[in-house]
This record gives C-alpha cells, structure tokens and sequence, in this order.
C-alpha cells in the first residue's frame, strides 16, 4: 500500500476543507485549528513561526500597519495613492458626504398596495419603500432576535463567507468564531456577511418573504416542485441573512442577473446609494467594472444623479431590476433579504446577464442555473399571452419581454453558441415553444395596436366560448328523445344523465 504524505502536528493528510498555515521557517504546514490560528487572523501575519521554529527564531511576525486608506495597510509607500473603498479613511469621508436624497424617486406604499394589481398598473422601475410589516405578507423572528440566535438556527460550523473591508477581500470562518466576534467589545477589523443563504436550514422556517415577491418570483411559481431531476438543484437565493458590523462598506454592484431584492432590516440602520439604470449609467457602469482603478473611484461620482437614503429597523426596501447601488452600515445590522426574477423587466435582466459575461463575473456571482430558469419560465409566459383576461396595460409588458425572451432562446438553442444544452429541461420543444412564442407575440401586437372586431375576436373570452357551446349542446339534447341522447352520449364517452330531457 503506498504511503499517504501527513502533515501538522496531528499526523493527518491534506484536507482542502481544512485551513492550514506553513511556518516561515520550517516550511512545514499546520491546521490552522491544531496550532490555534484562525484563518481570518491570517492575512495579518507577517512571517508565521511554529512552536518548534519559535525555540531557534522567535515568536511569529505581526504585519505593521502603515497606512489606512489603502488594502494593503501594511504598505508604506502609500502616502501618494488615492484611497481605496472600504477602508476607514474611505468610510470616514463617505459619512461626511452629502448626496441629493432619494425621496424624489424612492415610492413609499403601505403593505396592503403592494399588489400584482399595483405593478401591472404602475410598473416596478423605482425602489419602493414600505415602512410597517402590516399587509405585507412578511414573515420575521422578533426584533429582539441576534447572531446568537441565527447560530443556534444554522449551527456553530456552518462555513460563512466574510468579507474584510478594509481589504475588500473574502474569507472563510465558522459561525461560531462570527458570533464570537460580533459579541466582541473590542473589533480590530470590520467584517460583513452579505451572502448566507439559508432556505436548507432550520432558520428558514422563521422567515417568509412578502406575498408580492412569492406571487412575482419565477423560481417559486414555474420551478417544478415534483422533478427529481430539477428540485434538488433549484436555485436558493430567495431568502439570505446579513450580519454587518459598523462601518461595513458594499461597493457599487447590480443583483446577479439583474434579479430584484426585497430587504428587511430587523436591527440596525443601512445608508443606500442609488443609481437608476439609465442605457447611460448602465454603460458607465459596465466601463467601471472592467476598470483597474476601481477601487480608487467611486462610481456615484461617474454618473449625472446619485441618490442617498437610510433605511432604520422595520422597514422593507424592494429594489427592482438592475438598479445599481452600495451599501454602507451606521451601526451594527441584522437583515433578512432575498432575490428574485419576474416578468416585469424581462429586457433588462437579459441585458445585465448578458454584461456579466462580457465582464467575465466568475460563476459563483451569477445567479444560479439563470438560463434553465428562463426555459421553464417561457411556457408561462406563452399561456399568459394567450391569456384572453389578460389587460392590455399586462400585455404589454408582457409582449416586451417575450419579444426579448425569444431573441435569446434563439441563442441559446444554437449549436452554434458555446452553451449547455443540458439548461434546456427535458420535454421542452425548443423550436415549437420558439415558434409559439413569435405567433403569439404577433398577435398580440396586433391586438393592441388594432380596434378592428376581427383582431380583437381572436382573444375572445375562451370561456365565454365554452359557455355558448354547451348551452347548444344542451339545446339539441333537448330536442332529441331519450335513446337517440343515450346514443350520443355513449360515443362521446360520457355519462348518460339521469334525466337527460
């Protein structure tokens, strides 16, 4: 049997799970765990020293801090450099800053107007502000409920995803040294968790997201809830946890696949900029991204309107699609969120989809399985265009989006195209599903644009219709004698009445 190379004082082989740490002297590598340094204390390390090389060369080097407007703190050229976002002397002067107040553009509803009614009447292209839960739909633990509390829910070794700040990096820790440091009087660095998603946990039977977002969600309304080939890989991204200590600073960014949020703040205060996704701004955005000074500039300075609002305890913001924004916390928050794709803007998801990619966004940023979920939505939205009770104000948002839906279900069926054909669902015929789509479209144009009784016959009632068959059908039933309505009935297989005249 061939031997297994061990490593760390416990004798154990390579775990990549597992986080390790070489000694700058020895060169041997050690569990982070095993010799009692935690992965996020890491970066602060200049040269790591083992407890055997620590007898012959000393005690581990801390890296001295030499700046605070830059990632690299440890730097000591950095006197002539421009700031960094995140870092102290970033957020320092971004509190000082006055921005033009998003009251002209952000709505406010109470629960109860926060209707499908309400956005086939009015659209969904500005932020909209509910101060109360009432009406809403909104499921949440109490006020009083805290990181401990979210711990106990997921569990101590629950692997969450921590940003530093300052550095604007990712780290890794478990919930348990989280908790440790969110309770801890006493932070040497400002950590931000934004992106637990807990749908497969306990803590999700505590939370529900409004009515509106479940009704307009297509994950939760066109997923197949019974396919074993489908459930298990359904995107969960309806329900996340953000856990922010103050001062977390989140950069200029747009919701993966141009999804729209809903975010409710259970505890603290969020200061939010906002941008409206203008082609312009869109285009500026786009440039910025792929820039190598971003870090340097602040992307609310590239654009002709940047708005500023706080939302405080109990509130809920629902953010539509494609808005682009950041984040910055006041005081230390808890919040509860959530994404979700829609009809509403159909167009402009694509279009920030479709940017990710020419931006090259690694996967673990986009939304999960987004083009499957376009594929299960299509047949939807098919039946909703053939949909006599459909309002012409719905119809036309819904012949927008379809006209752009079936553009890229073009793309993406052409074996010409660098895609996976396995996004494609089984029983899904692509060319018939394109080919409807385009009819219906077509008539629906003309339906809208057209008052001749002809065009508009061809989204009559169908139930109307039905209606009127059967009273005909009853009316010759009644003419006929009972054996001869006996007859009928037998070759149309159906239930001969018990008084059929």
């Amino acid at each position: 049997m061939a031997s297994r190379t061990v490593y760390c004082i416990c004798g154990e082989p390579y775990d990549s799970v597992r986080f390790m740490i070489q000694c700058d002297s020895c060169k041997d590598w050690y569990h982070g765990s095993c010799v009692n340094v935690k992965e996020h204390e890491a970066s602060d390390i200049e040269k790591y020293h083992c407890v055997q090389c620590q007898k012959t060369v000393g005690p581990s080097v801390l890296r001295e801090v030499k700046n605070y407007h830059r990632h690299d703190y440890g730097d000591g050229n950095a006197d002539g450099k421009a700031v960094q976002s995140g870092t102290s002397v970033f957020v320092k002067e971004l509190r000082s800053r006055h921005f033009k107040s998003a009251d002209e553009i952000v709505i406010r509803l109470r629960g109860p107007q926060l209707s499908l009614p309400y956005f086939v009447q009015n659209g969904f292209n500005y932020p909209i502000l509910v101060d109360s839960t009432v009406g809403l739909g909104l499921q949440m633990p109490s006020d009083s409920f805290t990181v401990s509390d979210v711990m106990d829910y997921i569990g101590p070794n629950f692997p969450l995803d921590v940003i530093d700040v300052a550095r604007q990096e990712n780290i890794r820790m478990p919930m348990s040294e989280w908790v440790e440091y969110f309770n801890s009087p006493v932070r040497n660095k400002v950590y931000n968790v934004i992106s637990l998603e807990f749908s497969k946990t306990r803590l999700s039977e505590l939370v529900k997201p409004p009515f509106i977002v479940q009704k307009l969600s297509w994950v939760e309304n066109y997923w197949p809830k019974n396919s074993e080939a489908y459930t298990p890989f359904c995107p969960q991204v309806m329900k996340y946890c953000l856990m922010s200590a103050q001062d977390s600073y989140t950069d200029f960014h747009i919701d993966f696949g141009g999804t729209s949020v809903w975010y409710h703040i259970l505890r603290g205060e969020k200061i939010f900029f906002l941008i409206q996704p203008t082609p312009a701004n869109l285009a500026l955005y786009e440039h910025w991204m792929a820039s190598s000074n971003q870090s340097e500039t602040f992307f609310g300075d590239q654009v002709d309107v940047c708005y500023q609002m706080t939302l405080t305890q109990g509130q809920t913001l629902f953010i539509p699609t494609g808005w682009i924004h950041a984040v910055l916390t006041p005081d230390d928050s808890l919040v509860f969120g959530g994404n979700f794709l829609h009809s509403l803007n159909i167009p402009v998801q694509l279009h920030i989809h479709e940017m990710e990619k020419r931006i090259n966004t690694p996967e673990k940023y986009k939304f999960p399985t987004f083009e499957t979920v376009h594929w299960f939505a299509a047949p939807y939205i098919l039946e909703q265009l053939k949909d006599s009770n459909v309002s012409k104000r719905e119809l036309n948002y819904l012949v927008t989006g379809a006209k752009a839906l079936v553009s890229v279900l073009k793309i993406w069926s052409s074996d010409s195209q660098n895609h996976k054909h396995d996004d494609v669902p089984p029983g899904i015929n692509v060319t018939k599903l394109i080919k409807d789509l385009m009819k219906e479209v077509r008539v629906a144009e003309k339906y809208a644009s057209s008052k001749n009784p002809v065009v508009a016959a061809r989204r009559a009632p169908v139930r109307q219709k039905r209606k009127e068959a059967a009273k005909r059908v009853e009316k010759i039933l009644k003419m006929l004698n009972p054996q001869m309505t006996e007859l009928i009935l037998m070759k149309l297989g159906t239930q001969v009445p018990d008084n059929p005249t």
